[in-house]
């Protein structure tokens, strides 16, 4: 008898391309944990801005990043990054965080600091049984797991992006976040040579989940 293999799902994206939203629904059908990295580089993030740490001075991110001590909570089916003893809250999602996490994200030891971290939620996955791991973020199948089973990019149009974002009540300027996780030099945002790039500007929700479903499902049915 052959047991079900363990898979990782790979989804990058730039903002509101529908990373978030797919993930959250293909961890639902599959079982899967699911991992927004990009709200660990907001914790890290929101706690650099609570310690006064600006990303233009790294003496103060190497000392800020030397005393952090990461954990993971399992919520339902997410992974939620824990800061000691606190775990990652609504201040991530703040216009402060929205106006400096790309800075952040661009610090090459910071992302360093997060990759073991990253790669690590597969365990916590396996240890908490779920079939498998979808993690979203920016450099995921590039970096992160670069042989993940599946490797999705994700992109729209700046304009129905920023729809997107008006409709959740975010405030991100789309464009500049563009230029900052495209240019920066560590781990850029890119779509990785050979995942499947799906454009989701005149797409549904259903219909992203279920283009990377009917693939995913090929390896583990729902």
């Amino acid at each position: 008898m052959t047991s079900t293999p363990f898979l990782i799902v790979a989804i990058d994206g730039g903002a509101a391309s529908g990373k978030s939203s797919s993930s959250r629904t293909l961890s639902e059908r599959f079982n899967l944990l699911h991992v927004d990295t990009g709200s660990y580089y907001r914790a890290v993030t929101a706690e650099m801005l609570r310690q006064n740490v600006r990303a233009d001075d790294p003496a103060a991110v190497h000392a800020a990043l030397a005393r952090l001590a990461l954990g993971t909570r399992v919520d339902g089916r997410s992974a939620v990054m824990t800061l000691g003893d606190r775990a990652a809250g609504d201040e991530i999602r703040s216009r402060e965080v929205n106006d400096h996490v790309s800075h952040f994200a661009a610090i090459p030891e910071l992302r360093a600091a997060l990759l073991t971290y990253q790669r690590s939620q597969a365990d916590v996955a396996r240890a908490h049984g779920f079939r498998g791991l979808v993690m979203e973020g920016r450099d995921i199948g590039s970096v992160i797991f670069p042989d993940a089973d599946f490797r999705f990019f994700l992109h729209a149009d700046q304009v129905e992006r920023a729809r997107r974002r008006a409709q959740e009540g975010q405030q991100d300027s789309i464009a500049e976040r563009d230029r900052l996780d495209s240019s920066r030099k560590a781990s850029p945002l890119t779509c990785p040579a050979g995942a499947t790039s799906i454009d989701t500007t005149h797409l549904t929700l259903a219909e992203v989940v279920d283009r990377m479903a009917a693939a995913i499902a090929t390896k583990l049915p729902a």
